[in-house]
């Protein structure tokens, strides 16, 4: 399946917000909200993504036909990876060791920064990475 590829730069804006708000107020349950929203995109498919529902409904009809679409199997597992430092973020913070979450909070809120201003996904250079590795073994 192939997706509009300004669909998750959109969503890393989005998660860009949202993880910047845990940082300044440090809310564990706010970026346990966003690992679910992670989790979706990564275990059910961008089609059901919250952020890409919204991209699919309210952004994309005002934008016209994209230029280039991208496979999907990259974004999502981009947000695997985003789930994983999410969820020790999540952890950190719920259980007392805010250190731990700020930590992992931060690192996802750069790769989502990094994807949001530059179009620059780190899962998916990870992704593409992994797959020649593949290839190569």
């Amino acid at each position: 399946m192939t997706i509009d590829s300004r669909g998750p730069r959109f969503s890393a804006a989005l998660t860009t917000v949202v993880l910047a708000i845990v940082l300044i107020t440090g809310s564990g349950w706010l970026l346990l909200a966003q690992t679910l929203v992670f989790a979706v995109g990564a275990l059910a498919g961008l089609r059901y993504h919250p952020y890409g529902l919204v991209y699919r409904h309210l952004v994309r009809p005002r934008l016209g036909p994209p230029s280039r679409t991208e496979a999907e199997a990259p974004p999502r597992f981009a947000q695997g990876v985003g789930m994983v430092f999410a969820a020790i973020g999540t952890v950190g913070f719920l259980t007392g060791v805010p250190v731990v979450g700020y930590v992992f909070a931060a690192f996802a809120l750069g790769a989502a920064f990094l994807n949001a201003a530059f179009d620059y996904c780190l899962g998916f250079q990870m992704y593409l990475l992994i797959q020649r590795i593949r290839l190569a073994a």
